[in-house]
């Protein structure tokens, strides 16, 4: 059995109390929590629900699940619309703190999104029931202004990629994503299959396989197995449109 002196135990403590500090309850993720009533706190605290989802996991199954109101604790999660044909579009994407209404498309009838969520990285997110969220909602003046605010955020993000789709080169597209990438995960060598590229932008395999060797011939990046590494992130940075 291993032994452990007095400064491991102490430092293993600071370690664990650590991370009690840094886990954050449900009402430090609600904007609006201070202007609640306490009954309607009671309401939501009790009813909200932490739920844990692994990398890869679908965590809202489009327009016939109806998941309620969902606030990101830790991770990253990814909304995308699903064709027809089985093609995916990445609509926006939620870190820590957002909140996403779009899978509660049962408390807004007039307002209707097949999207699907799926977690990008290990998460843990808040989930209220459309139920008991709506009935807090229709007490509070401050809630139904955050809802409106929420929806106005995320039907902005949807006219945005609509606009990019639209009235954007694909080159400048794909560059904008590579940069992103490349700043959201800290490194230049993406770890990414083109299928994967293909299914954010909304476009099939051989169109992002195309372009992406086009952007090796002229330096701005290295591709290999799993990977695209950015050699030239000023060229793609004037690919976007960056000024």
């Amino acid at each position: 059995m291993q032994e452990w002196d007095l400064t491991e135990l102490w430092f293993l403590a600071i370690l664990a109390g650590s991370k009690e500090v840094t886990a954050l309850p449900f009402e430090t993720l609600f904007p609006v929590w201070d202007q609640l009533t306490p009954a309607q706190q009671q309401t939501l605290r009790g009813a909200a629900v932490l739920r844990k989802a692994p990398q890869g996991t679908i965590v809202h199954d489009g327009a016939a699940d109806c998941l309620g109101y969902l606030v990101v604790r830790s991770g990253q999660l990814r909304a995308y619309y699903l064709s027809e044909e089985g093609r995916e579009i990445t609509l926006y994407r939620l870190f820590e703190r957002d909140a996403c209404l779009l899978a509660a498309s049962c408390m807004m009838p007039s307002i209707q999104f097949d999207v699907t969520i799926e977690a990008e990285k290990d998460s843990e997110m808040y989930i209220i029931p459309p139920d008991v969220y709506k009935s807090v909602m229709k007490e509070s003046a401050a809630v139904a202004n955050y809802t409106n605010e929420i929806m106005s955020t995320r039907l902005s993000d949807v006219m945005w990629l609509m606009e990019q789709v639209m009235f954007r080169s694909f080159d400048r597209r794909l560059a904008g994503f590579l940069l992103e990438e490349s700043e959201l995960d800290g490194t230049t060598a993406l770890k990414l299959t083109h299928e994967k590229i293909a299914n954010h932008l909304g476009t099939a395999r051989e169109v992002v396989t195309r372009m992406l060797r086009y952007f090796q011939s002229e330096g701005m990046v290295k591709l290999s197995r799993g990977t695209v590494e950015l050699t030239d992130t000023d060229k793609l940075r004037t690919l976007r449109g960056d000024n």
